[in-house]
């Protein structure tokens, strides 16, 4: 195969991955009229279309399809195989692909990626922040970061947060007008500011346990968002109850701005984890941004 074809279908599988000539010229650092005369180039050596192009989205064909079934393994072993050629340096170098969502980002990452940045230079790190929960093998990540009870059970997790738990809170004001709750099940006739999920797009439900059961209340309410900082802003503002991380609220708590209610029923739950293929081998570069991120448990 000559390197001029290599360089195509590597171009090919950017452009199918990404639905976008403009996000695949980014990631393979070239422009996007590059990337398309290297698609026609390859589509008349090969005498098959392999993308069907729109004015706004770009996608394989049947044939594009079944090409990229046959490239994936071919190009992940290669790109496995590059990656362990960095256990001959003495230093973590290359690339290190993350998914993660807004809460880890703010709370995790933002604390302690800067000091593993400035501590390993030949390791460049890329993180997606996406709160739709991408798959990290599908989408081509070495790893991710969840909660706990949403990692896959075929994947390896490591633990990087304390374990956490959701309560109920509410500002003094509005339990001026409304009287608190006694069970989980008085939410439904009090205004709760309720969260919508990108992944499933249902709304979050508030998990209790009652009676050693647990149980799920999706209350309604006059707003609804998928973003945490609106809830929160919301809760604050005394608009409604808020079921919100006790760690985020703690020091409002602390300070009577809000109140915490149901106390009892709010069980603890697995807090984050970092995650990747129990399938591959675990290259330097990961292996070192996981020393730096791991927490131990209290």
């Amino acid at each position: 195969m000559q390197r001029t074809e290599l360089n195509d279908l590597l171009a090919f599988e950017a452009i199918a991955r990404e639905r976008s000539f403009t996000r695949a010229a980014a990631r393979l650092g070239m422009s996007a009229s590059a990337l398309s005369h290297a698609m026609r180039g390859l589509e008349a050596r090969l005498g098959v279309r392999l993308l069907a192009r729109t004015t706004r989205s770009v996608s394989p064909t049947e044939a594009g399809e079944r090409l990229l079934r046959s490239l994936t393994p071919a190009l992940a072993e290669i790109e496995e195989g590059l990656k362990g050629l960095a256990d001959w340096r003495e230093k973590p170098s290359g690339t290190v692909r993350l998914t993660t969502f807004s809460y880890a980002a703010d709370t995790v990452l933002r604390r302690k990626l800067p000091a593993f940045l400035l501590a390993h230079p030949d390791v460049n790190v890329e993180i997606d922040v996406d709160d739709a929960l991408t798959e990290i093998v599908d989408a081509g990540f070495d790893a991710g970061i969840r909660f706990g009870e949403t990692v896959a059970k075929d994947m390896i997790a490591v633990r990087i947060g304390p374990d956490l738990r959701t309560v109920v809170v509410g500002t003094p004001e509005y339990f001026e007008r409304h009287p608190k709750p006694e069970t989980p099940d008085d939410l439904r006739r009090h205004v709760c500011i309720n969260y919508r999920l990108q992944t499933s797009g249902g709304l979050l439900p508030w998990e209790f346990t009652v009676g050693g059961r647990d149980v799920n209340v999706r209350p309604g309410g006059q707003f609804i968002t998928n973003n945490g900082p609106l809830v929160a802003a919301a809760v604050r503002a005394g608009a409604g109850l808020g079921y919100m991380i006790e760690h985020d609220v703690a020091e409002d708590v602390a300070a009577g701005r809000l109140v915490q209610v149901l106390a009892e029923y709010c069980p603890m739950f697995p807090g984050l984890r970092l995650y990747h293929s129990s399938r591959r081998q675990v290259p330097p570069a990961l292996r070192a941004l996981i020393d730096a991120l791991r927490e131990t448990a209290a």
